[in-house]
């Protein structure tokens, strides 16, 4: 993945990944891009990634594509 020198992130996930997520966030009042400056800082300030984060969301994935909802 190239990294360029814009503000701009661009990432292809799961379409209903991205749906589900856009669901659960507007019931917080949250945009994508606040959620991801908001876990991005996170990361930035602890100096690493919670070590279940990925597993957690690759259950999660997982559990979506089983037809299961969580918006």
């Amino acid at each position: 993945m190239s990294i360029g020198r814009s503000g701009r992130v661009v990432i292809e996930i799961d379409p209903l990944l991205k749906r589900e997520l856009h669901a659960v966030l507007a019931k917080n009042g949250m945009t994508m891009k606040d959620w991801f400056v908001k876990s991005a800082m996170n990361c930035i300030k602890s100096g690493a990634l919670e070590m279940d984060a990925e597993e957690e969301l690759s259950a999660v994935v997982g559990e979506i594509r089983q037809g299961r909802q969580y918006a």
